[in-house]
């Protein structure tokens, strides 16, 4: 007569069994308990998790490392599963792996359980992976300076690159409000090396700031406020900046037209400027102003309308506690020391001082466009120009 078979073991039962047996002390019956269930139900992350723990009291850490493998099959960003597996790896000795993958759980820290024993763990897997960090980072700084030395500048790409491998440097990419010309080099600030004209322009610094101060003296009307959004429009970031004079700008040239009292007020301002590469877009371009921060004010993080031109800086008046962002790297201004920078990368500057700071600010073609490169992108933002204009004039009714 055959015999009626053994009902198979419920899951649930084996599994609050496994706990049971795991906290009197018992691990090789969890063990057990475990590989039956796992047997019954194989892509259960639960269960796998909890073997590898189990495996790893009894102290195979090789099983319990193929355990927690299975576990993170199922759920790779698991943050348990990670700081189990760093801390198994950290038990073979191997401090280097150890400190990548608790790095790896690390960034999934916002799903951790808020429980005392979970935060003990991911303030152990800082600690380690602080470590594995700054070894990363000795071992990358010592190759790049027995290759090219150790007075790089920050900006160099050599250097870019090792600080984005060691993670202590963001990478930015461009965000242009309106227009991103593909194909350009991305840069923060530009090698002074592609603006042959730079140290030209900057001999004129001392005869820009006696005409900046005449016209603060004598024009102080001429400012206004460099934010100046209109009633409907959107201004997120610049509400607080939005028709204040704490941030003010006086045109010297505005979308493409020397200002009426430019050429008697700013000769020497308009003989530097000429010295620039500016780009000629009806219109559009040339720009270039005087741009006033007052005391205590900061300018929030922002980016301009397009790579396809660049932005100088000429420092005028710079008291201390200004400082300058640009994408991952922060200069401070130094009077008469001009830089080119992409504003389409995220930035931001600032004034902790009770003095106001002021600057010129000018646009320049992006040097790496070629002249095909110029006047194809002048051409076609002149059509969308007169596109709109068309439409605003009530040529047609848009959707």
């Amino acid at each position: 007569m055959t015999q009626p078979s053994k009902p198979a073991a419920n899951v649930f039962d084996l599994s609050r069994e496994a706990r049971t047996a795991l906290a009197s002390g018992a691990p090789q019956t969890a063990v057990r308990l475990l590989r039956e269930a796992l047997d019954a139900e194989p892509k259960a992350f639960g269960l796998w998790l909890n073997y590898a723990t189990a495996l790893r009291q009894t102290g195979d850490i090789a099983a319990a490392l193929e355990a927690v493998d299975e576990a993170l099959t199922l759920e790779p960003r698991d943050v348990l599963a990670l700081l189990l597996k760093g801390s198994l790896v950290e038990r073979t000795g191997n401090a280097i792996d150890a400190g990548r993958i608790f790095g790896l759980a690390l960034l999934f820290r916002s799903r951790a359980p808020a429980e005392p024993a979970v935060q003990a763990a991911l303030a152990h897997a800082e600690a380690v992976n602080a470590v594995y960090r700054k070894g990363l980072e000795a071992a990358m700084d010592a190759a790049l300076a027995e290759t090219l030395g150790t007075d790089l500048p920050f900006s160099a790409s050599p250097r870019r690159f090792l600080d984005l491998s060691a993670g202590r440097r963001r990478n930015y990419w461009p965000e242009p409000s309106t227009y991103l010309y593909p194909g350009l080099p991305v840069f923060e600030f530009y090698d002074r090396a592609l603006s042959p004209w730079i140290e030209r322009f900057e001999s004129y610094t001392d005869a820009i700031r006696r005409e900046l101060e005449a016209a603060r003296a004598t024009r102080p009307d001429l400012f206004s406020p460099y934010v100046a959004e209109p009633k409907g429009v959107p201004v997120d970031q610049w509400a607080e900046l939005n028709h204040s004079p704490r941030w003010s700008a006086l045109q010297v040239i505005r979308a493409g037209t020397v200002q009426p009292y430019a050429p008697d007020l700013f000769p020497a301002t308009l003989e530097a400027l000429s010295l620039l590469p500016q780009p000629d877009v009806p219109g559009r371009t040339p720009s270039a102003m005087f741009s006033a921060l007052q005391p205590k004010t900061r300018i929030p993080p922002h980016t301009g309308v397009s790579n396809a031109r660049l932005v100088v800086h000429l420092p005028l008046i710079v008291p201390p506690g200004c400082g300058f962002r640009v994408g991952a790297e922060t200069r401070p201004w130094e009077v008469g020391k001009a830089w080119v920078f992409d504003d389409t990368l995220d930035h931001e500057a600032w004034n902790d001082s009770d003095e106001v700071r002021v600057i010129l600010i000018a646009d320049i073609w992006n040097m790496f466009m070629t002249e095909d490169d110029r006047r194809a992108y002048a051409s076609i933002v002149q059509a969308l120009d007169r596109f709109h204009g068309a439409l605003s004039a009530g040529a047609g009714d848009g959707l």
